[in-house]
């Protein structure tokens, strides 16, 4: 990690930069796992998933469950991304914002066949989903080290674990 990254950033706030668009959609392409958010019944539900870029929109492939059922309900969906950049010692994260819609017209399909969708789990993943962003925002901003947080109290002994 560089020593920007290692120092530390004077507060929270500090430093964070605000991404465009374009660097948004720079970064979702170089992504490969993503968090999915969507609303089941009557809470919130975050789902891991692969995506890949495709025409202005995200696309992952899924089998039927609650989240397919829940992205393709009506409601919006969100996803989040992110990682570390360990060469400027900086951190990102992007959020896409949307509505999903599921792929099932010959072409998208046929479209989708080139798509690196790579699910983790094993098993029937027949579900083509694709995420039209209404918003897509993005921010960056420095890796602080741990001894940022340290606190006079977390090196006092506590009492033994039973």
């Amino acid at each position: 990690m560089t020593e920007r990254g290692m120092e530390g950033a004077e507060g929270a706030d500090a430093q964070v930069e605000t991404l465009s668009e374009a660097q948004c959609w720079e970064l979702l392409r170089r992504a490969e796992i993503g968090r999915l958010a969507v609303w089941v019944e009557d809470h919130p539900e975050i789902f891991p998933v692969n995506f890949a870029v495709d025409h202005g929109a995200l696309v992952f492939r899924t089998a039927e469950g609650t989240k397919v059922s829940a992205a393709l309900g009506g409601s919006a969906v969100a996803l989040e991304t992110d990682g570390p950049d360990a060469e400027s010692g900086t951190a990102w994260s992007v959020v896409v914002k949307g509505r999903a819609e599921q792929i099932t017209d010959t072409a998208g399909l046929m479209d989708t066949v080139r798509l690196p969708l790579f699910p983790w789990q094993g098993g029937e993943k027949g579900k083509f989903v694709r995420i039209v962003p209404t918003e897509v925002t993005g921010r960056r901003f420095p890796i602080v080290s741990p001894e940022w947080w340290r606190t006079p109290l977390q090196d006092v002994p506590t009492a033994a674990e039973e």
